[in-house]
C-alpha cells in the first residue's frame, strides 16, 4: 500500500507558499501575487508559471526565511497517524511545493525523516530560486511535480493500493489514478463533480479514525489503477 501526501494545506495548516508570499512578496504597481494565483486558478497559466512568477516577487534575506519556515504550523495528528500506517503501508510526501519548506518544518517539528517529492528551492546571492527536477511535460496538471508520476513510480514495489490525501488543485489529477481518497478543501469539489468516490476528512485523526477501521486484505489488495 502506498499513500502519497500532499503537503501545503493537508499537512500544514496553511499553504506554505501563499503564507510566504503573503509575507515576502513584493507587488509591482500593475500586479500582486494574488493575481497571478486567479490566473492559475482560472486555468489561463500552468502551475510552473504561476509559481515561478511569483517567486520572482519574494524579497527577503536567508535567515528571515529559515525562520519562517521553522515558524510553519503542522497538524499535530500527522504523526499519530503516520506512525500506525507505516507499520504496513509506504507513505511519502508529494507536493508541488517547496521541498525545503517541507524539509525544514518537519525536522524542527522533530519529526522522522519521510521522503519527499517536491519542487527545489535553493538559495541564491540575490534572493531564492525555484526549480522543476521531477516535472513531467505530458503532466495532465501542469504541475511542476507530477504527483501521478511519482505514484506509478512507487506503487510498484509498494504492492498495494495507491491511497491519496490532499486539499487542492495540484491533487486533482492523481486523484482519478488513486484507489482511495482522503479530501478536504477544494479537492472535495473536484471529486463531487467528476464522481470520484472519496472520505472528507479536516484532521489527520480523521483520516486515522477510517484507516484503523480497514481489515487487512484492504490494505493488501494491488492496485487496479496503474495501467
Amino acid at each position: 500500500m502506498l499513500f502519497i501526501v500532499d503537503f501545503d494545506g493537508t499537512i500544514s495548516v496553511k499553504d506554505t507558499i501563499d503564507a510566504m508570499l503573503e509575507q515576502f512578496a513584493v507587488s509591482t504597481p500593475t500586479q500582486n501575487w494574488e493575481d497571478i494565483e486567479q490566473e492559475w486558478l482560472d486555468g489561463k497559466i500552468t502551475a510552473v508559471e504561476c509559481m515561478s512568477r511569483q517567486i520572482d516577487m519574494v524579497e527577503t534575506d536567508n535567515i528571515s526565511l529559515e525562520n519562517f519556515f521553522r515558524g510553519i504550523q503542522l497538524d499535530a495528528s500527522f504523526l499519530p497517524f503516520y506512525k500506525h500506517v507505516t507499520q504496513f503501508a509506504k507513505l511519502v510526501i508529494a507536493s508541488d511545493g517547496l521541498d525545503h519548506a517541507i524539509k525544514v518544518a518537519t525536522k524542527n517539528a522533530g519529526w522522522p525523516e519521510i521522503p519527499v517529492y517536491s519542487n527545489h528551492l535553493s538559495f541564491t546571492t540575490s534572493g531564492i530560486n525555484m526549480s522543476f527536477p521531477r516535472i513531467k511535460a505530458d503532466c495532465k496538471g501542469g504541475n511542476g511535480m507530477c504527483k501521478c508520476a511519482v505514484a506509478r513510480e512507487l506503487a510498484v514495489d509498494a504492492l498495494g493500493p495507491i491511497v491519496l490525501i490532499g486539499d487542492g488543485k495540484s491533487d486533482a489529477c492523481i486523484s482519478g489514478m488513486a484507489d482511495i481518497v482522503f479530501a478536504k478543501g477544494s479537492l472535495i469539489k473536484h471529486c463531487e463533480k467528476n464522481d470520484i468516490k472519496h472520505h472528507k476528512f479536516q484532521t489527520f485523526a480523521d483520516v486515522l479514525a477510517i484507516v484503523k477501521k480497514w481489515p487487512l486484505e484492504q490494505t493488501q489488495t494491488v492496485s487496479n489503477k496503474l495501467a
